[in-house]
């Protein structure tokens, strides 16, 4: 009796440990695939918010795609890591970067002070200004024309912030959205008077909406903001990295053939 009360416990304890390491999880969310030449090769986890083109969409398959996606891919390659998309929304971006569930996030998201205060950014890959979109036979012609307008916005976007630092922080009269493209479907419902958002963002919507009767105005108001990936306060080695393939792709020509552009 004694004896198998003995293997019991020893069963007991051997099951209790088992359930211990499957339980067990490492606070970093990267990992490792094997490689071509039978190294392993480090993978980092990239959240994505994909209905910013052309930074990133899907595409009939479902697949991530757009300017984001190529760059990080393109410095990956120099740099000899993996990189797994997820496709997860603008909030959680930058909640699952501070809990360290995903790695990089890259969303067209402009490097500013306030979010440096929370998160290492690389090195600028795209400069951005903003812009308000408004209907053809809308008489609004530059910002100040919206201190009293309703404005829709991408929530905790830049354009956000402009609104805010226009008509106050508990303005009423602004409406933030999930995503740029839901912002700029309320102005066009008559919802709200106009939208702010990212340049390149508006014109790739308006290529894709051609009858979409829409007016893009300009205004020297707003500063040229500048696009980072986004890291875990602190993760030098990841920012590194990263910065390191950035140059490297500046430099070897391959940012001019995705971006069509020169960024010093």
């Amino acid at each position: 009796m004694k004896r198998s009360l003995s293997m019991l416990l020893v069963v007991v304890a051997a099951f209790v440990l088992v359930l211990a390491g499957c339980g067990a999880k490492d606070k970093t969310s990267s990992g490792n695939v094997p490689s071509e030449d039978g190294n392993s090769k480090k993978v980092y986890k990239v959240g994505t918010e994909a209905t910013f083109a052309p930074f990133e969409s899907l595409d009939d398959k479902g697949n991530i795609v757009g300017l984001d996606f190529d760059i990080l891919q393109a410095i990956a390659d120099e740099m000899g890591f993996e990189v797994e998309w997820q496709n997860i929304g603008w909030e959680p971006v930058f909640q699952t970067i501070k809990n360290g569930e995903t790695d990089i996030g890259a969303a067209g998201i402009s490097i500013n002070k306030k979010r440096k205060e929370t998160f290492d950014f690389t090195e600028p890959y795209y400069e951005s200004q903003l812009l308000i979109v408004v209907k053809e036979d809308s008489k609004i012609k530059s910002l100040a024309d919206l201190k009293d307008k309703k404005i829709s916005v991408q929530i905790n976007a830049t354009g956000h912030e402009a609104a805010k630092k226009l008509q106050g922080d508990s303005s009423p009269n602004i409406m933030a959205f999930e995503n740029q493209p839901v912002a700029i479907k309320e102005m066009l419902n008559g919802n709200v008077d106009a939208t702010i958002g990212d340049n390149a963002v508006v014109y790739e919507y308006i290529k894709a909406h051609p009858t979409e009767k829409l007016k893009v105005i300009e205004d020297d108001a707003f500063e040229k903001e500048y696009y980072g990936f986004m890291v875990q306060k602190g993760n030098t080695e990841l920012l590194n990295k990263l910065n390191e393939g950035l140059k490297k792709i500046k430099e070897n020509g391959k940012y001019k053939e995705i971006t069509g552009k020169d960024l010093k």
